[in-house]
């Protein structure tokens, strides 16, 4: 098959990576438009040493772009963690159509920020769908999906880069060779169990003190790393990332211990003890460090 490959950082990729080294036949590389002065993408960078030339096409609903995708008279395109929105006409350009990669059991967490919110909202499990895309979002039918379970201590972090990301290249492997098999699966999403939820933004992160402390727990490791979870010290911005459930008894948002371990603060039935967190205008530190450096004391109140 002819194949052309559109992504961007880490996760696209890998997938440009592992198509080349099964020895696909990769005609064309898509890649998200680059910031003038910032770093260049790691798929662009990786395609131009292989000697695949980049295109990054700031619109993908031209007639332009259209031409550009036919001009690779391509049978499958891969698209490899895409955020720019593509017409039907592109989708479909290519003999065979188009799939994609999204890290949810869809038609749950429909959008882009899909891994944050199952741990947010407290599910104990997730997934990824290879899905056939159209104009709708995250709406197409489904070719591949595969289901893990969220621990009671994962993040943001641990379930991308430690399941989410290298299922993720995996499956749109195993996509490819059942579209080349024939006959491939087009299950249909169902739409009245669809849930959508926009980017998780740091107005979504800041930390209720009086709501539970599961629920407060959640949001810590659903928004870690990014966009990190926080709350207010001394009229400063406190990003907080490793962290756990403890017992504590306190009005929220109050420092109720201080040590070595950690900085507990009191929520709704119990406490968090932060181990690690990032001041404003600074790196993450240990906690240790932290209470060092600002004093604060049993006592204290944050938010």
């Amino acid at each position: 098959m002819r194949i052309v490959v559109h992504g961007q950082q880490a996760f696209g990729k890998s997938v440009l990576e592992k198509l080349l080294d099964k020895g696909e036949d990769v005609v064309g590389v898509f890649c998200a438009p680059g910031k003038e002065g910032g770093r260049i993408d790691p798929m662009h960078e990786f395609a131009t040493e292989k000697g695949l030339t980049v295109h990054q096409p700031t619109s993908w609903k031209s007639e332009e772009s259209l031409e550009l995708i036919n001009s690779f008279k391509p049978d499958l395109c891969v698209m490899a963690f895409v955020t720019l929105m593509v017409s039907d006409a592109v989708l479909n350009a290519p003999t065979l159509g188009t799939i994609q990669y999204h890290p949810s059991l869809l038609p749950l967490h429909r959008g882009p920020s899909s891994i944050n919110w199952p741990i947010i909202q407290g599910s104990t499990k997730t997934g990824l769908s290879i899905f056939w895309p159209d104009e709708g979002l995250d709406e197409g039918p489904i070719l591949i999906q595969k289901e893990i379970e969220i621990g009671p201590d994962d993040t943001l972090g641990s379930i991308y880069f430690n399941h989410l990301f290298p299922m993720g290249v995996d499956a749109m492997i195993e996509g490819v060779d059942l579209v080349r098999a024939g006959n491939p699966p087009k299950i249909e999403q169902d739409h009245s169990q669809a849930t959508y939820e926009s980017w998780c933004k740091k107005s979504d992160a800041e930390v209720d003190w009086s709501k539970p402390v599961g629920d407060v727990y959640n949001l810590i490791r659903g928004a870690n790393p990014q966009p990190g979870a926080w709350t207010v010290f001394g009229g400063e911005e406190l990003y907080i990332f490793d962290s756990k459930i403890v017992d504590a008894s306190g009005a929220p948002g109050e420092v109720t211990e201080v040590s070595d371990a950690g900085i507990v603060v009191a929520a709704a039935g119990g406490g968090i003890e932060i181990a690690r967190l990032r001041p404003e205008g600074s790196g993450k530190i240990p906690a240790a460090e932290f209470i060092n450096n600002s004093g604060i004391a049993k006592g204290a109140v944050l938010g």
